[in-house]
């Protein structure tokens, strides 16, 4: 037995102060770079890889340990395992899924090791008490409520019915979306799981026709935003509006579809229009880069980066003044204002503003809240082509 403690307590004490070499910071990424989730890792990717290049400018190396979990989270855990311990990462930004993210949030603890959340919004992720987890994106409830405050502004809903993955993230905004749309004297007519990647979307959504719902909200990953409206369109479902809550229906695929997505209104964490400082301009360099605009996804990487590795670079890649450091600091970049705070039950969550986005002339415009729209919105939805 002697041994293996004594491999246990060199370990640990060794796990704070191995993050950083001279002149440059390590930190591990864990991202869905395959499997269904993998166009919109992508849009992660790409928005860390230009927040490489700008600490670059800044003096800062960064060595980017990346970790593929295939957003399935026994994989998240293993990777996050191998981060904390074999790599020595100063830090951790990831995982993208909400499922990914409840498997590492598990870890974060025992390893002390400072892990921002860049876009999961599982509710219950910055609601555990844990001081090493740290979450930029807004969680579920303000995804989801936002969109309700979008449709009673446009028109005079009385029911809504939700249809959702049966995952993490579908079964966060499906709880939050229900408790919100009753709040403000909504019925909510339905509300129907379906298996993520298609199978089985089908039923739900002929369903949810048979309710004739004022409003449908729905929550899907990547193909599966695309399948629940092309069902939609084959049954017959139109209601006042539809509404996605961001994911699958955010990214440029589901907008170029527009015989399937014209006048769907989606949350989002971030547009290119807001005047957020550096905003369009990311915008601009990642449409030069990438050859297309960038989702919110990219952008939250981005700042997510941004912040672990200035962050870790500051105090010499130390876990325990990474942590700290995150802690009390305030930023405002193209994110706006980013604050880790404690409030309403959470732990190190910054307040982000959420927006909405709808598909118009196959691209997305913001349209609510009224201080950030770019144009009117398209209500009631328009009907099928």
């Amino acid at each position: 037995m002697r041994p293996v403690w004594v491999a246990v307590l060199v370990t640990a004490w060794a796990l704070p102060r191995v993050a950083r070499s001279e002149g440059s910071v390590r930190i591990g990424v864990i991202n869905s770079m395959t499997g269904p989730d993998a166009p919109i890792g992508e849009h992660l990717t790409n928005g860390i890889k230009l927040a490489q290049e700008e600490l670059e400018r800044r003096g800062i190396r960064v060595e980017v340990v990346w970790e593929d979990d295939a957003s399935r989270p026994q994989a998240a855990a293993a990777a996050f395992e191998k981060l904390a311990t074999r790599d020595q990462v100063a830090g951790v930004v990831g995982p993208y899924t909400s499922g990914a993210a409840a498997a590492v949030s598990k870890l974060v603890e025992r390893h002390r090791l400072p892990t921002l959340l860049p876009t999961a919004i599982g509710e219950e992720l910055t609601r555990q008490g844990n001081t090493w987890l740290f979450r930029l994106n807004a969680p579920a409830h303000t995804f989801v409520s936002v969109l309700v405050e979008a449709a009673l502004a446009l028109e005079r809903p009385r029911t809504l019915a939700v249809v959702f993955e049966n995952n993490e993230f579908g079964a966060s905004i499906a709880k939050m979306g229900r408790q919100y749309a009753e709040s403000k004297g909504l019925r909510v007519v339905s509300s129907l799981p379906f298996p993520a990647n298609g199978s089985g979307a089908r039923a739900a959504i002929s369903e949810v026709k048979a309710q004739s719902p004022d409003l449908v909200l729905m929550a899907a990953h990547a193909t599966d935003a695309l399948s629940l409206m092309r069902q939609a369109r084959e049954v017959g479902l139109s209601p006042m509006l539809f509404l996605g809550a961001g994911a699958g229906f955010s990214v440029p695929r589901f907008a170029e579809e527009q015989s399937l997505s014209r006048g769907v209104l989606t949350s989002t964490q971030w547009t290119g229009e807001v005047p957020w400082p550096g905003a369009k301009e990311f915008a601009a360099k990642y449409r030069s880069r990438f050859g297309k605009g960038p989702t919110y996804h990219a952008a939250c990487a981005y700042q997510a980066a941004i912040i672990m590795a200035t962050t870790a670079a500051g105090v010499g890649g130390d876990r325990e003044k990474v942590q700290a450091a995150l802690r009390r600091g305030i930023w405002d970049g193209l994110m706006g204002p980013v604050k880790f705070s404690d409030y309403d039950g959470f732990t190190n969550q910054n307040n982000h503003v959420v927006l909405v986005e709808q598909v118009q002339e196959g691209g997305f415009t913001t349209v609510f809240p009224r201080g950030y729209a770019s144009r009117d919105a398209i209500h009631p939805f328009p009907g099928w082509k």
